[in-house]
C-alpha cells in the first residue's frame, strides 16, 4: 500500500485509494455509454457489432491503463464519439470508402501521431497555446458536456426551426435527470463524498420503478473480435482521395486529445505555472491507442471529457484511470450489468460538472478584446459545432488574425501562425468535413 501510494504520490495531490477508486468507478460510469454507442455507429459502416463491442473495451483498457501507470493522470480514454460518426456516416457512407481502408486512414494517423509525439513537436503545439485558449478551452468542454448532458437527459431536443428547444418535461426519464442533478449538487454542496456516485446509483434505481428499465442478467460471455482483428486495408487508405480523410483524422485527434487533457488537467488543479509537467506521456498514451484501435477495429481513441466528473468526485492520480481501465475489461463480462445505467442517470453528472468548469472564464483579461474574443470563440464553437477542435481551430485563426490586424503581431508566437495556417488549408481547401 505504501509503495503505491508513494509512486502515484498520494500525499503530495492530496488523496487517498478510497477516493481514487470511487473516482475511477464514477468515470466510468459517465463514459460506459460507449460500449454500446461505438458498435451502433460503426456497425451502420459495415463493422460487425460484436467485435467492435470487444475493440472498444479492449482498447479504452488498454490506453487508461497506460495513461494512469505511465503518465499518471485522472484521465480515460476510448473511442471518440465525433470520430467515430465521421468515420462511419462521412467517410464509409458519405464518401464510398472500406470500413478496412478507414481503419487503415485512422493507424496511419496514429502514426504522423506517434512521430510528433516522439518528437515532442506536439508537446511544443500545446506549450504554445496562449493563456486566454487554455482557459477557454476548459470552459468550451464545458459547454460542450452541457449541451451532451442535455441532450442524453432529453432537457433539450432539436428543432427544425430553433435548431434546439426545450424537451417534454412530464417525460419519467427527463424528471429522473432533474432530480439526480439536484440531489448531486446538494450532496457534494454538504461534503458528502461520493456524491456523483450516489446520484448516478440513485437515479439507475429509480429508473427500475418509473422509467421502465429493465434487467437483463449480470454476466455474459464476450464475442469473438476475429471479424475486425488485423482487418485494416493500408494500401486503400493511401489511395488518391482518402489523404483528406487521414489529415481531418489527425488535426481532430491532435487537437480533440490535447485541448481534453489541458481542459480536465487544469480541472483537477494538475497544471503548474499553465503546463502539465508529464504532458508527453499522456500524450503518447493516446497516440499509442489510436494505433491499438485501428489494429482491433475502432475508430480513433481520444482522452475523454468524461474524466471531469473523475475529477470532481476527488480523482487526482492515474489510479482512476486504472480504475477505469479494469472496469472496461470487466465491462467484456458484465455487459449486461453495465447496460443497465442509462443515460438520463449519467448526464445530471456530467451537467454539474460543465456548470462547475465555466468558472475558469473569470481569469480572461476582460478588457483586451484580441485576447477576449479567441477565447469566446473557442468556448462557444465547442457545444455549436459539437466538435472540441472546431473550438480550438477558430480560437487559432481569431487569435493571430486579430493580432495582425491590431498592430500585435510580435506577441504571437511561431507556432500558433503555423497551427492558424493549417487551419485555414483544412477549412478553406479540403472543406469543413
Amino acid at each position: 500500500m505504501d509503495s503505491i501510494k508513494r509512486y502515484f504520490g498520494f500525499d503530495e495531490a492530496g488523496t487517498n485509494l478510497r477516493t481514487e477508486l470511487l473516482a475511477g468507478l464514477t468515470t466510468f460510469l459517465t463514459m460506459a455509454y460507449i460500449i454500446f454507442v461505438n458498435p451502433a455507429i460503426l456497425g451502420d459502416a459495415g463493422i460487425p457489432k460484436d467485435a467492435v463491442f470487444v475493440a472498444t473495451c479492449l482498447v479504452a483498457a488498454l490506453a487508461s491503463l497506460i495513461m494512469g501507470l505511465y503518465a499518471n493522470y485522472p484521465i480515460a480514454c476510448a473511442p471518440g464519439m465525433g470520430l467515430n460518426a465521421y468515420f462511419a456516416y462521412t467517410v464509409v457512407k458519405g464518401m464510398g470508402f472500406t470500413w478496412q481502408a478507414a481503419l487503415g486512414a485512422v493507424f496511419i494517423s496514429g502514426c504522423l501521431f506517434m512521430i510528433v509525439t516522439l518528437f515532442r513537436v506536439r508537446e511544443v503545439i500545446v506549450k504554445g497555446i496562449p493563456q486566454s485558449i487554455r482557459i477557454a478551452i476548459t470552459a468550451g468542454i464545458g459547454l460542450f458536456l452541457a449541451i451532451i448532458s442535455l441532450k442524453t437527459a432529453g432537457v433539450v431536443v432539436g428543432n427544425p426551426a430553433t435548431l434546439v428547444t426545450l424537451g417534454n418535461l412530464h417525460d419519467p426519464h427527463v424528471i429522473l435527470a432533474i432530480i439526480g442533478f439536484f440531489a448531486i449538487v446538494t450532496l457534494d454542496f454538504l461534503k458528502v463524498r461520493g456524491a456523483i456516485l450516489i446520484g448516478i446509483v440513485g437515479v439507475t434505481v429509480l429508473s427500475f420503478f418509473f422509467g421502465g428499465n429493465q434487467f437483463h442478467g449480470i454476466v455474459s460471455a464476450p464475442p469473438s473480435i476475429d471479424a475486425t482483428l488485423f482487418h485494416l486495408d493500408i494500401r486503400g487508405a493511401l489511395s488518391t482521395g482518402i489523404l483528406n480523410v487521414i489529415l481531418v483524422f489527425f488535426l481532430v485527434e491532435l487537437f480533440d486529445a490535447t485541448g481534453t487533457l489541458m481542459g480536465v488537467a487544469n480541472r483537477a488543479g494538475l497544471l503548474v505555472e499553465g503546463k502539465m509537467h508529464r504532458l508527453n506521456k499522456a500524450l503518447l498514451a493516446d497516440s499509442t491507442a489510436i494505433l491499438a484501435g485501428s489494429l482491433l477495429g475502432t475508430s480513433s481513441t481520444t482522452a475523454y471529457i468524461e474524466s471531469a466528473s473523475g475529477v470532481q468526485a476527488g480523482g487526482r492520480t492515474g489510479v482512476t484511470a486504472i480504475t477505469v481501465a479494469v472496469l472496461f475489461l470487466a465491462a467484456l463480462f458484465f455487459a449486461p450489468l453495465a447496460g443497465v445505467v442509462p443515460g438520463y442517470a449519467t448526464a445530471p453528472a456530467l451537467l454539474y460538472v460543465s456548470c462547475l468548469m465555466l468558472r475558469e472564464m473569470v481569469d480572461l483579461p476582460w478588457d483586451d478584446a484580441t485576447e477576449v474574443v479567441p477565447a469566446a470563440l473557442t468556448a462557444l464553437l465547442m457545444p455549436f459545432t459539437y466538435s472540441i477542435a472546431n473550438g480550438v481551430a477558430f480560437g487559432f485563426i481569431s487569435y493571430a488574425g486579430l493580432k495582425l490586424l491590431t498592430g500585435r503581431a510580435r506577441q504571437v508566437k511561431l507556432v500558433v501562425w503555423i497551427i492558424a495556417a493549417v487551419f485555414l488549408f483544412r477549412y478553406f481547401y479540403l472543406g469543413a468535413d
